[in-house]
């Protein structure tokens, strides 16, 4: 028997993985031991190639050579990368090698490291795949006793190649083609500017909210109280004149009350479901202040460094039925300070089974994010990742805890014409709530302040219909309407998880349930590149769309910037892991999305200016060194330069000191005016109105507008003047 080749996605992984094969020898990226040899990439040690590497013509960036559609997008060993690629190549290719196992991370992007790194160095050995969802000696050895052949995993690897080269598609033609036509450097992605579409929604709907006073009013009836509603207003609670509620409360002041009805229900709260990665970023980063980047690499660390965590990058909630016997092992080496939890969740021993958190069907690559069943000493972890595993520790006792039950009374109370409404609970079972989310929580300072409109439950009474009270006081509270609140990593990451959802056409609504904007993997990082270009900041534990990142909402098209499209996008690459869905024909889309894009920028143009960032300055200078005099013309803004004309806009010849005229030959096209020649320049500036067949263009202050016939509107030109518009 020949020599077995391992290759891992990092060298952690790669040590932990070679321990449990008896690996001891080191070698030149590599361990050594009998008959295998496992070896790690670094991440991603082959990528695709940049434009410019496919062509020369890509290296200058021009409308000409757009859009960029390649048959194929070749592969490159990534710079930094380029030893141990060869280490990893030479391995793979060596005559010695008759097996090689995949052992990257078991999920779609695992997959594409080892693909592009097996298809770069050519090899056409075949391969078996390690699939594992814990580091623990156990579920390694575990996992290469159920190993399985690498085709079963080959439409995983289509539906990462088509994520890959789709984003490159869109990403590479959009950049290019929003930067030429706005003269600033713009980042555009398939991914990353539908993220940026919610979060410039939710700015604009705080910016346009308009405030209203409300008020309420509270009737106490000695041993209960209970809060005034009718129906018709909107919310039911609140009364819109502050004079209308100070009068109904001297008006019932005193009076008699009578119970209308009073009925009481049975409820249970169910536990709430295992975490999966998007439900354990959204809890820490609101009872922790994790941003979603930073718990994901919490829960990396975890999972790699202290074998504490199973596999975190997953989007399932639920588990297979094996797993039982292992989640009862778990919870009995919980450390110490867990055990007197432990029995509520293991009642008689067992533990209990339902569909809520055993659901094999429901279990996708990977299940729900678990404490693996390996002794901890939490003094040894950091205090982060404490917290974290405290977090993941008591999610998966709090999911087998028993339900909550209590008895729920709605009493409503009539005063006269008026009905006031009482809200009661009686606790019969605390169940699950008797676990709190964390061990130690953070002080959040002082208490939030209730609105005017909060209910209160509280346990009430023995009520019936016709018992009769008095109102001895009524209390009236005042408020005003909140507009919704900024987006914060937890509730954007709710946003991205559901997009989709939302939409009015049912079919869509449905087929993406489960889908939407990246994958519980890739959403901190989308985040984070959001921040990164200046298309938002963090405020505080706040996450705000800037300017930059409104304007650019502005000028893309509506199919780029919905979370709906990329929604179905997402939805089309989890088909075509499943088979369901044609790999080329899902390219064929992206490729004619891509032109249309780059059609869209070309054609269309939005009054925006973005902030220089050095680009247009070093472009203006181009400019002014290239542009050809035109004789007896005066810059209509400045007053002080001449009139420059290049092959696309008639500019400044003082633009490199600031001045920002500029007018593009086709800006009238778009309502049907003519292009803007030398002859009709001269014209306006001389005349400031040109009448021609087909309607008059006028200037005014160096801005034009073009007035079709028989129309008083018009499609106006405006000079760039970012002065003007930002000063």
């Amino acid at each position: 028997m020949g020599r077995t080749v391992v290759i891992a996605e990092k060298p952690s992984v790669g040590r932990d993985i070679a321990r449990v094969l008896g690996c001891q020898s080191s070698g030149r990226g590599c361990l050594t031991g009998g008959d295998w040899v496992v070896t790690w990439a670094v991440g991603h040690l082959v990528t695709l190639v940049e434009p410019d590497e496919l062509d020369e013509k890509y290296k200058r960036w021009s409308f000409d050579t757009l859009p960029i559609l390649p048959a194929e997008i070749p592969l490159k060993v990534i710079a930094s990368s380029r030893d141990q690629f060869a280490v990893v190549r030479n391995l793979i290719n060596a005559p010695e090698t008759d097996r090689l196992i995949c052992a990257t991370d078991a999920g779609r992007e695992g997959e594409l490291i080892f693909r592009y790194i097996y298809e770069k160095a050519g090899c056409k050995k075949p391969f078996d795949r390690l699939w594992i969802s814990s580091m623990t000696d156990e579920a390694i050895q575990e996992g290469f006793r159920a190993i399985r052949s690498g085709s079963d995993y080959d439409g995983l690897y289509r539906s990462a190649q088509c994520r890959s080269q789709a984003d490159w598609l869109v990403g590479m033609n959009a950049s290019r083609a929003f930067t030429l036509r706005y003269d600033a450097l713009l980042s555009v992605g398939r991914v990353q500017t539908p993220t940026l579409a919610i979060l410039v929604k939710r700015r604009k709907e705080i910016e346009d909210f308009k405030p209203e006073e409300y008020a309420t009013v509270t009737a106490d009836f000695g041993d209960y109280r209970g809060m005034y509603f009718r129906e018709g207003l909107e919310p039911d609670t609140h009364i819109p004149k502050i004079d209308d509620a100070k009068a109904l409360a001297a008006q019932i002041k005193n009076q008699s009350a009578t119970v209308i009805s009073a009925e009481t229900a049975r409820r249970r709260d169910l536990p709430p479901q295992l975490y999966d990665l998007t439900s354990l970023q959204r809890d820490a980063n609101r009872l922790l202040g994790f941003t979603a980047d930073k718990t994901l690499k919490l829960a990396q660390s975890l999972y790699e460094t202290h074998k504490a965590l199973t596999y975190p990058r997953t989007d399932s909630r639920y588990l297979p039925p094996d797993m039982i016997p292992r989640v009862v092992q778990t919870m009995k080496v919980l450390p110490e300070s867990y055990q007197a939890l432990v029995p509520g969740a293991l009642p008689d021993g067992k533990l209990p089974v339902s569909k809520r958190t055993i659901d094999e069907t429901k279990v996708t690559d990977h299940h729900a994010i678990l404490p693996t069943p390996k002794r901890i000493n939490l003094d040894s972890l950091p205090e982060d990742e404490r917290q974290l595993y405290d977090m993941v520790v008591r999610r998966m006792l709090t999911a087998f805890y028993p339900a909550c039950e209590y008895d729920a009374t709605k009493v409503v109370t009539g005063v006269g014409e008026h009905q006031f409404r009482t809200n009661g609970r009686v606790v019969l079972q605390n169940g699950w709530r008797d676990v709190p989310p964390l061990a130690n929580p953070p002080k959040t300072g002082r208490a939030k302040k209730k609105s005017a409109d909060a209910e209160e439950e509280t346990s009430l009474p023995p009520l019936s219909p016709g018992d009769t009270r008095t109102v001895r006081a009524a209390e009236v509270k005042s408020d005003q309407t909140k507009p919704p609140a900024q987006h914060n990593d937890a509730s954007l990451l709710s946003a991205m998880e559901t997009a989709g959802r939302e939409s009015t056409d049912e079919e869509i609504a449905r087929q993406m349930k489960g889908s939407g904007i990246g994958t519980p993997a890739t959403r901190a990082a989308i985040i984070e590149r959001l921040i990164q270009v200046g298309y938002a900041i963090r405020k505080g534990k706040t996450i705000l769309a800037t300017d930059k990142g409104v304007q650019l909402i502005q000028i893309v098209p509506q199919e780029l910037s919905s979370p709906e499209m990329t929604g179905r996008w997402e939805l089309a690459l989890d088909q075509i892991t499943d088979g369901k869905q044609d790999a080329d024909k899902f390219m064929d889309s992206i490729r004619k999305f891509s032109t249309f894009l780059v059609n869209f920028a070309r054609n269309n143009r939005a009054d925006v200016v973005f902030p220089d960032d050095g680009r247009r300055k070093k472009r203006t200078q181009s400019m002014v060194t290239r542009g050809t005099k035109i004789d007896g013309c005066i810059c209509p803004v400045c007053r002080k330069g001449g009139v420059l004309e290049s092959p696309q806009a008639f500019f400044c010849s003082r633009a490199a000191d600031g001045c920002h005229f500029t007018l593009w030959k086709d800006c009238l096209t778009r309502g049907g005016g003519p292009m803007l020649t030398e002859k009709l320049l001269r014209l306006l500036l001389e005349k400031q109105v040109v009448r021609g067949s087909t309607g008059a263009i006028t200037m005014l202050d160096g801005a034009i507008s073009f007035f079709p016939n028989g129309s008083d509107r018009a499609s106006a030109c405006r000079p760039l003047t970012y002065e003007k518009k930002h000063r």
